[in-house]
């Protein structure tokens, strides 16, 4: 065999060679946190409690609202129920189960021991389980495993063909698919033959065909596209047997018969039959065209599914889509330019998914004679797509041709290779086939072969026989493939086409009836012997046939001949050839000489022109077709071989000229094509690593080759890389590439021509056994183990065969490993260049073939320090120092090569560690940490660098041994094994304290030296966090999110490794991040503040920021420095950014939410598996302030991990929420963080977008935007709906890491309380601790951890009880609330901890001071704020608690003769008189005017106990504000203050502070009822009174701002200035310049806001609501002025009332009263409720006017309203003019408004009167100020003056000004009554007519000429009114102008004649 042929075969037969380690799958390049391996271990977790997703859907809970109601109506509609009632009720409760021996006297620490084994049983043993994963694009250390090699695919069709029926069958007809793509012009498969033909037509041809073989009766074939495009047409080629005539007139019977007249045209169907049977016998073996048709595969793909297309072409039939087929074999592999070119044109073209059609062609074109050639075809389809196709005037043969498309199934069964093959054994052979059709590609596909494939494709096009003498007409051209001259030397390897054997000797093309010059479109498939041989040619021989029968004519005359020899200087020979052709049969000896050649003697047809047009193709994975291979490949086997002299092309190589052609022939291969290049990659590559293994021996010497080999490698790597950028990894390694070492590389066995052993041995001479993927040797590894000794000693070698094998045995192969460190070290230039550009190529290799030496050597076990020789470390040490050089220097220059470089290098030393020392790597680690590190002091902007540093590091802790390498056993002693970082600064290092333990504890838990010389890689980690996140670290910003996800990521990674699952050896993996506590607890201000979204407060400031940095500040000091001085000698000189002594206060950037969240869940999980006793010890050392400063940590801790609750999930169930979020922060991170936007796009042309370019500032997740498919949402976005099970696998995750975080936390705070206990000192951080405490009982918690919790803090109460009780008294109260909360749960366990803990808390207040009427206080307000606010809050729950605290004071036994019991009965039953009313309220829930109205009853029934009036004018004040009445609520406020300043002028006497009520007139007159005068007023010095924190110089100041706050957002400015007036006094006194600066400022901002709005401000609509009938109980008959907001229509507020109570009562029930008039109460059905709404305007008396100037004065303060209501006297609303009545109510309130509700009753109502000419006055005077208005308006207003002048001037009817004169001024009254009123109306023309004039005059002043017509209009207009009115107004009533007498009658009888009601 050929050795090209041999090798070829073998590379693709060859077992693999596989290095699996281990473990290397619990390495966090694997990471565990997908969400798949989530979901594994998130299985059987417990479902936490939480009393949130307990709340009561809305039916239940309606169902106990009307429970509610009836039960209310039991207890006494007072507002303060009777007692007996309540208690009686509170008496025959059940109380909740009572906690066993609550009341015994245990010890503390038993007490505590307790508690800790409850809270650590059944505890969730990993945290990061239940926390996901951070947000990253693929993590940078994760490498996926290369695919397979395998042979490519594109995407694949199934074509079944199902029926072929004509209108007549007379005769057999052949069919041939193929797919052709337009745009290429370009056949892109090869043409499947099928035979649907009845058995009775297959029977004429009998005696011309042999049996048919199974594989050519195959109906279905799959085809593959690896373009998809829209130009892709299926063409459908028929042939039928040769007869005499042309096509036309063949195919005419077709298109004139018709099947449904088959009768009709009996005989001469008859007569046509017959014809064809004698065609048949005769002439059966030729085939003449008949006809074609193309279908657009496009369409139907598309159309699949959709059933509107034109029926008369396809008829879709409706399969199910089946699901997707993935592209099976390798079909991603295609140049990127080019799949960017096929998508650009085609709306992405997929094929994978579509519904399986059946289509039915009905038209058929016949096939022109002259017209056969592809290239006729390719116009035909073009013409094919447009509209008006010249096709479709053809007349048609109509057929129905029934084709099934649908996407090819995964594995079809029965299915053939292109060479026949089964693609999966099958036994059964009398089934039809599938066959797979052999794709060519429109464009290169760049694949490695994988099989063995040899075909040769042959295509006849066209021949010119026009100028050869004699008869030749009908011409076929038979084609044979020859191995000699013999015509018996024809080879069986011509493929048959349908029903025929597999294989034949021969072809015939098909005959064009009567054409010399005939085309041919012939397809002729011939699989090629392996080895060919320089006799082996084509030979055409061209036959005339004699379509008629004549006597003696024989069938078929030859007429030419030509040949093509298939090999020419040792290459196969392909491509278009015009060849001559030959008269008579070629002579002796031809077959090696080309035809072209003159042979003497011989008759060529046309003077030996070129007259025969043939392609040759081969589809061949042997034959590379490219000459600079085949010369590359030539010379190197003839080395194997050693045949010398070698013949390449027309050259004779001797043996003295090979190494410079060798050498040449390796540089040269950079000249080859791409294509064939890629195809066999695979062993070029082989081939040039065995020359650098083996060097060659020519002429007796050894010649050198590993320099060129190597240049030659890394230019053709370069190649791929550049050519194939679609192909690359995230890290750029190029998918061919790495499958190729990955599988494919392996160590050439160093012996040339060893025999190949037996069938144990290794299989051929080259290549060594496989390597088995279990760790179990294959057996034939030890027969070679002999040889291989051979390499050192060669005497054990075998006997040497030739000189040249000696001397190779002497001198040894070298390792390729060392061979090429060196050969990289050494070179230089362009090619180092090539070789940094794809270091991870070369590295890769490197290790691999490490391994194989070590596995080969058996060194596998061998201590590593012997496993390689020095020469080859020092080669690996050179090679890492100058690639980090080259990284540092290079980062900003080539930022994209030296990403890659930089995580190449990584890699390499990741996988070093698992087969060099320890030691060695880590020294090369420190080399590479040393250059960057003494760079980055040099930058100004140091990001970039930082974070390829961090991308290093991050790929080296990805070892899955990792935890291992970091030495985690060995306690902090100076280190045994020699550890690179060891130095003399070990004495150096900080502590707290001298002692030698301590120190090491603070070793333990600082980056002290000793530390970081231990744990090495955990103390680079460490390292790299503290320096990034130390806030004056600048410029790193924007790598926070990276270096935090870097220790997340390893963190997890541990806590899922099932190495480390036993506790106690995770605690050991937690001592390598103690540090971490340290580095977090010096973030806490930078940190994201998560308790903002509870309550307004912010974090807990236990320490003010700016003292974070003073005493006991740093925790990291000079280790830092050291850091990042790469060094762990301290460095005096340090550049000034770096300094740590920090200015104080400055500004901290926060970090992102996920930031923040992902170093808590880090920090948790030390605090979590770390071992308790260390982590007391190292608090026993801290500061106070440390120690208080961690415990902010847990307080933000606690708000972090806070269970949002199922209604949360569900909500956020539309992702928006999650997507905006990070959207923001990656836009802070990309604007903070330093890649700037050139970059960015730079990187985007480059098409860099498929990797992510992960060195960039901050980390890889800049291109977030840019690949959102790939992105996190993907999971989301493809159903946005979660279902229900979702959402509660979501919500059960989250509430058990809500429980287990709390947990934490609770232990963590244990541990606090027992450093306390212990050193007996530090009690100040007690107060913390309990604040922690309540935070988190204050949180939405699991039943299960609030039972700890309670136990906890019962504990610390029972431990410092002066603490609650005498310091931390806010607290106490705070206390208090957040206990009630939780005796009102709706989970029976919570709730008896709970009154447990209630009970313990005030038995323990009674014996430290006999006297607990602070708890009592406190608890009794803590109630009435909690009804007044919680929303879901349950009485009857409740009620429960209470009672069970009853029992318990009952079952207290050593309490029994003290007066606490009595006392405890007191105020259980003073709480539940509480709840009685707020049952009232909640009955009320949903009318907030009644809720307030009750709130306000419940504020003043506590009016002599001014704590709980206060809790009830806030509770107020927030509902106020939640319904945005900020009006309302302020008013509670200025309320509260005023109540407040009462107490605290009575307690200390300041001048400075208001005095009381009194002070506050000014802001509102209601005020004053809060004074304090009754005769119950409690004096403020009692114990418990006023001891609130409101009631305080600082809690008024509070209030009161709180207040101008609520006014400036209700838009009464004028109020802030009152509220100030109160407040500037109080901090003048306090020289408090700040606050003063800030109210001033707020000032000014009040009064510019008054100058600007001017005109433009409201404050409210008024309206006056009557509520009539029993239903309404006590609203019956009660009015009400309801405040509405500003521009509330009457529909509304009508709308509103009408749905409230048309829901409480039954729409049928409720009635409103459409009209205002006053309502006859006996009128109305007592079965029904009626509501009146009236609209009424603030009225004020002319006096009051005076005083009511602006906008804010006339709508504020108001108490009294008018409405008016027109009538007549015979009871319609509205007449004629002169009966046109009005009355005028005016209604006056109780308070004023705004008040502190926002509807006040009416206490005064009072009408007046208006006769018919008093109503025409009030018009005329309206009429007469809206002109005036209009004409002085400024801006002017032509619009506005236009439309008041037509009402006035241009109105001539209905009611005009001329009517109203009219009726009321054409004569004088005869009452003397009225000459008063007929006067001022006059007087009221008068007026009138002068403000037109003046209107018109301001109009003409405005118009433009347009209007100047309509202006002459009005002006027409106007002086007819006034002519009109002339008269009327001048005539004076003489009675009124007498002398004026004193008499007063006049006036009076005014007054009387008013018709005064009053009712009152």
């Amino acid at each position: 065999m050929d050795p090209h042929v041999r090798d070829c075969v073998r590379s693709y037969t060859e077992d693999w060679a596989i290095v699996n380690r281990k473990y290397h799958k619990l390495g966090t390049g694997f990471n565990p946190n997908t969400l798949d391996k989530q979901k594994e271990r998130q299985k059987g977790l417990p479902k936490q409690i939480f009393e949130s997703d307990e709340a009561p859907d809305g039916n239940s809970y309606q169902d106990e609202q009307d429970d509610l109601k009836r039960r209310s109506m039991s207890i006494d509609d007072t507002p303060r129920g009777s007692w007996a009632c309540s208690i009686f009720d509170l008496k025959n409760s059940l109380p909740d189960a009572l906690l066993p021996n609550l009341l015994d006297r245990t010890p503390n620490e038993e007490i505590d021991h307790h508690n800790e084994d409850q809270r650590k049983s059944s505890r969730h043993k990993e945290l990061f389980a239940l926390h996901p994963a951070p947000d990253e694009e693929e993590p940078i250390e994760r490498l996926s495993i290369p695919e397979v090699p395998k042979e490519h695919f594109g995407q694949r069709l199934l074509v079944k063909c199902l029926s072929l029926k004509f209108e007549i069958e007379i005769e057999p007809i052949f069919a041939s698919l193929a797919l052709y793509d337009v745009k290429e012009k370009k056949k892109i498969s090869e043409n499947f033959y099928f035979d649907l033909n009845s058995e009775q037509m297959k029977g004429m041809l009998r005696p011309h065909v042999p049996p048919a073989a199974i594989s050519t009766l195959a109906r279905s074939a799959i085809f593959s596209i690896t373009y998809p495009s829209q130009d892709v047409f299926l063409v459908i080629k028929l042939e039928k047997v040769l007869q005499q005539g042309d096509i036309g007139e063949c195919a005419e019977p077709y298109m004139i018969f018709k099947e449904s007249d088959a009768a009709k045209n009996k005989e001469k169907l008859e007569k046509l039959k017959c014809q064809a049977e004698q065609f048949c016998q005769r002439l059966g073996k030729y085939r003449m065209p008949f006809a074609w048709t193309a279908i657009h595969l496009m369409n139907i793909v598309s159309s699949a599914g959709s059933l509107e297309r034109d029926s008369t072409e396809v008829e879709v039939g409706t399969g199910e889509r089946k699901g997707s087929w993935s592209e099976r074999r390798n079909s991603s592999i295609v140049g990127r330019r080019s799949l960017e070119r096929t998508t650009s044109g085609d709306e992405a073209c997929n094929l994978t998914s579509f519904r399986p059609a059946t289509l039915t062609v009905t038209n058929f074109f016949k096939q022109e004679g002259d017209r056969l050639s592809d290239e006729d075809l390719y116009k035909f389809l073009a013409d094919m797509r447009r509209p008006s196709s010249v096709l479709r005037r053809l007349r048609p043969i109509t057929a129905q041709l029934k084709i099934d498309i649908s996407p090819a199934p995964e594995n079809p069964h029965y299915c053939l290779t292109p060479e026949l093959l089964q693609v999966k054994l099958y036994p059964d052979s009398r089934v039809r086939p599938t066959r797979e059709i052999l794709e060519f590609p429109a464009r290169d596909v760049y694949i490695p072969n994988t099989t063995y494939r040899n075909l040769l494709y042959v295509y006849p096009q066209s021949l010119n026989f026009a100028n050869r003498q004699g008869s030749a007409r009908n011409i076929t051209v038979k084609v044979q493939f020859m191995y000699g001259e013999d015509p018996s030397n024809a080879m069986p390897v011509i493929f048959g086409k349908s029903s025929c054997p597999e294989f034949s000797k021969e072809a015939y093309t098909a005959v064009v009836y009567h054409n010399r010059s005939p085309d041919f479109h012939e397809e002729i498939k011939i699989k090629l012997p392996a080895t060919l041989t320089d006799h082996h040619h084509l030979l055409f021989t061209f036959y005339h046939v004699s379509c008629q029968q004549k006597q003696n004519t024989p069938l078929e005359t030859p007429v030419g001949y030509t040949w093509i020899p298939m090999l020419q200087n040792g290459r196969l020979k392909t491509g278009q050839f015009c060849l001559p052709v030959s008269l008579e049969k070629p002579p002796q000896a031809y077959s090696v000489l080309s035809p072209e050649v003159p042979l003497p003697g011989m008759k060529w047809v046309d003077n030996h022109k070129g007259v025969f047009n043939v392609e040759v193709v081969a589809v061949s994975s042997l034959h590379t077709q490219d000459p600079y291979l085949d010369k590359f490949f030539a010379l190197v086997h003839a080395l194997d071989e050693h045949m010398f002299p070698v013949r390449i092309g027309d050259m004779r190589i001797m043996e003295n000229n090979l190494e410079n052609e060798l050498k040449s022939s390796i540089s040269a291969l950079n000249s080859s094509q791409l294509e064939p290049v890629v195809r066999f990659l695979h062993l070029l590559l082989d081939k040039l690593i065995l020359l650098v293994v083996r060097p060659p021996v020519i002429a007796g010497q050894i010649v050198n080759l590993g320099q060129a080999s190597f240049e030659a490698m890394a230019s053709i790597i370069n190649r791929l890389h550049k050519n194939l950028d679609g192909n690359q990894d995230q890290h750029g390694r190029n998918s061919l590439l790495a499958s190729y070492i990955y599988y494919v590389f392996r160590l050439p066995n160093t012996y040339p021509n060893s025999p190949s052993p037996g069938p144990g041995g290794l299989g051929g001479s080259v290549h060594y056994a496989t390597m088995a993927r279990s760790a179990v040797r294959p057996a034939s590894l030890n027969l070679n183990r002999s040889r291989s000794l051979s390499n050192s000693n060669p005497d054990i070698s075998g006997t040497p065969t030739s000189p040249d094998d000696e001397v190779r045995s002497i001198i040894g192969s070298k390792l390729f490993h060392e061979e090429l460190a060196l050969q990289w070290v050494v070179c230089s230039g362009s090619v180092r260049e090539a070789a940094l550009q794809q270091a991870w190529f070369f590295f890769e290799l490197m290790v691999k073939s490490m391994v194989h030496h070590l596995y080969f050597a058996d060194k596998l076990d061998a201590p590593r320090k012997n496993r390689f020789p020095e020469r080859f470390m020092d080669d690996v040490t050179a090679l890492v120092s100058t690639i980090a050089g080259d990284i540092v220097s290079r980062f900003q220059k080539d930022t994209e090569m030296v990403e890659r470089l930089n995580t190449s290098l990584a890699f390499f030393l990741n996988d070093l560690l698992s087969i060099m020392d320890r030691g060695f790597v880590f020294a090369l680690i420190k080399t590479c940490y040393k250059q960057v590190s003494s760079k980055l002091f040099s930058l100004t902007n140091p990001s970039n660098l930082a974070s390829l540093r961090l991308d290093f590091l991050r790929i080296i802790c990805s070892h899955e041994h990792y935890v291992t390498l970091n030495l985690p056993c060995s306690l902090l002693t100076p280190p045994a094994s020699p550890s690179p970082s060891v130095s003399s600064a070990t004495s150096q290092s900080s502590g707290f304290s001298t002692n030698v333990q301590d120190q090491k504890i603070a070793n333990m838990f600082e980056l002290s030296v000793p530390f970081r010389q231990q744990h090495y890689l955990a103390g680079l980690v460490l390292t790299e966090l503290a320096v990034i996140l130390d806030p004056d670290a600048e410029g790193l910003f924007g790598l926070h999110k990276k270096v935090i996800n870097m220790v997340h990521n390893l963190l997890s990674s541990h806590d899922s490794d099932p190495r480390y699952s036993d506790p106690q050896v995770k605690a050991r993996v937690a001592m390598l991040y103690l540090p971490l506590i340290g580095v977090i607890m010096e973030t806490v201000p930078q940190l994201y503040d998560f308790t903002e979204s509870h309550n307004q407060r912010g974090r807990p400031s236990c320490v003010a920021a700016d003292d974070y940095e003073s005493e006991g500040g740093s925790m990291i000091s000079q280790t830092v420095a050291m850091a990042i001085a790469g060094t762990s000698v301290p460095q005096l000189t340090r550049p000034s950014s770096f300094l740590l002594t920090s200015s104080s206060g400055r500004q901290h950037s926060t970090f992102s939410t996920e930031s923040s969240r992902s170093l808590l869940i880090c920090l948790l999980w030390v605090l979590k598996n770390a071992d308790e006793s260390v982590l007391q010890k190292w608090f026993t050392d801290l500061s106070v302030l440390q120690l208080n400063r961690l415990l902010d940590l847990l307080y933000l801790c606690v708000s972090c991990f806070e269970y949002k609750g199922k209604k949360v999930f569900e909500r956020m169930n539309s992702l928006t929420f999650k997507k905006s979020k990070d959207m923001r922060a990656k836009l802070e991170e990309a604007i903070l963080g330093s890649i700037g936007a050139r970059q960015e796009m730079v990187r985007r042309s480059r098409g860099q977008l498929e990797r992510s370019p992960s060195g960039s500032a901050f980390g890889s997740q800049e291109n977030l935007r840019w690949r959102k498919d790939m992105t996190h949402w993907r999971q989301n976005t493809e159903k946005l709906d979660k279902s229900r099970a979702e959402i509660e696998h979501e919500a059960l995750i989250d509430g058990n890491l809500a429980t287990e975080a709390n947990l934490i936390i609770l232990d963590t705070l244990e541990i606090v309380v027992q450093t306390v206990s212990v050193t007996e000192s530090k009690e100040s951080i007690l107060g913390g601790v309990l604040k922690v405490l309540l935070h988190s009982m204050a949180c939405n918690q699991s039943a299960l951890y609030l039972q700890h919790c309670f136990a906890t803090q019962r504990a610390l109460v029972s431990k410092f009880p002066e603490l609650l009780f005498e310091e931390e008294t806010e607290q106490c109260a705070d206390l208090c609330l957040r206990l009630l909360r939780h005796c009102s749960s709706s989970i029976s366990t919570i709730r008896s901890h709970a009154s447990a803990s209630l009970y313990l808390l005030m038995r323990q207040n009674f014996e430290i001071g006999n006297n607990f009427a602070r708890v009592k206080m406190q608890v009794t307000m803590s109630l009435s704020s909690l009804v007044g606010t919680s929303q879901n809050f349950n009485e009857e729950f409740l009620r429960r608690s209470l009672k069970t605290i009853l029992t318990y004071a009952e079952e207290d036994l050593e309490l029994r003769e003290t007066t606490f019991p009595d006392q405890v009965q007191d105020l259980v039953f003073n709480l539940h008189m509480i709840l009685s009313d707020t049952v009232k309220m909640k009955e009320h829930q949903e009318d907030p005017e009644m809720l307030i109205d009750l709130m306000y009853r419940i504020a003043k029934g506590y009016q002599n106990s001014p704590d709980l009036r206060l809790t009830w004018l806030q509770n107020m004040a927030g509902k106020h504000s939640e319904r945005s009445n900020h009006a309302e609520s302020a008013q509670c406020l200025v309320h509260s203050a005023a109540l407040v300043a009462e107490y605290l002028s009575m307690l200390e006497d300041r001048k400075y502070l208001p005095v009381g009520c009194v002070t506050f007139q000014n802001i509102s007159s209601n005020v004053l009822e809060e004074s304090a005068v009754s005769d119950d007023v409690v004096s403020p010095d009692e114990e418990g009174i006023c001891s609130g924190k409101y009631f305080t110089e600082a809690g008024l100041v509070g209030l009161l701002e709180q207040a101008a706050a609520s006014f400036s957002m209700a838009g009464m400015y004028e109020a802030v200035n009152e509220v100030y007036k109160v407040l500037i006094p109080i901090h003048e006194a306090n020289r408090d310049a700040k606050k003063l600066s800030t109210i001033h400022g707020k000032l000014q901002e009040a009064f510019s806001k008054i100058v600007h709005q001017d005109g433009k401000r409201m404050f409210g609509t008024y309206f006056r609501v009557g509520f009539y009938g029993t239903k309404f109980g006590d609203l019956d008959e009660q009015e009400f002025v309801y405040k509405e907001p500003a521009i509330t229509k009457l529909a509304e507020i009508s709308h509103r009332l009408e749905g409230f109570y048309g829901e409480r009562f039954g729409e049928d029930v409720l009635e409103v009263i459409k009209d205002s008039n006053p309502v006859d109460k006996c009128k109305l059905d007592p079965n029904k409720a009626y509501i009146q709404i009236t609209y009424v305007e603030p009225y004020f008396d002319t006096y009051e006017m005076k005083d009511r100037i602006t906008y804010f004065d006339k709508n504020y303060n108001l108490r009294r309203f008018m409405y008016c209501t027109p009538f007549t006297l015979d009871g319609r609303a509205h007449g004629e003019l002169h009966e046109q009545f009005k009355r005028k109510t005016i209604l006056t309130t109780s308070h004023a408004f705004p008040y502190i509700k926002t509807r006040i009753n009416v206490i005064h109502k009072e009408e007046i009167i208006l006769t018919p000419i008093e109503v025409a006055i009030e018009d005329m005077q309206k009429k007469t100020q809206e002109l005036a208005f209009a004409t002085h308006q400024d801006p002017a207003d032509p619009k506005m003056l236009q439309m008041v002048l037509q009402g006035s001037v241009g109105t001539t009817v209905n009611q005009g000004p001329l009517e109203v004169a009219q009726v009321f001024l054409s004569e004088i009254p005869n009452d003397p009554k009225l000459f008063r009123h007929h006067n001022k109306l006059r007087l009221c023309f008068k007026d009138f007519t002068k403000r037109c004039e003046d209107a018109l005059r301001k109009n003409k002043s405005l118009i433009g000429p347009d209007q100047k017509e309509y202006q002459r209009e009005l002006e027409r207009n106007y002086h007819r009114l006034k002519e009109a009115l002339q008269p009327l107004i001048n005539r004076k009533i003489p009675q009124l102008y007498k002398a004026v007498l004193p008499v007063a009658c006049h006036r009076d009888s005014f007054s009387r004649m008013s018709l005064r009601k009053m009712d009152i």
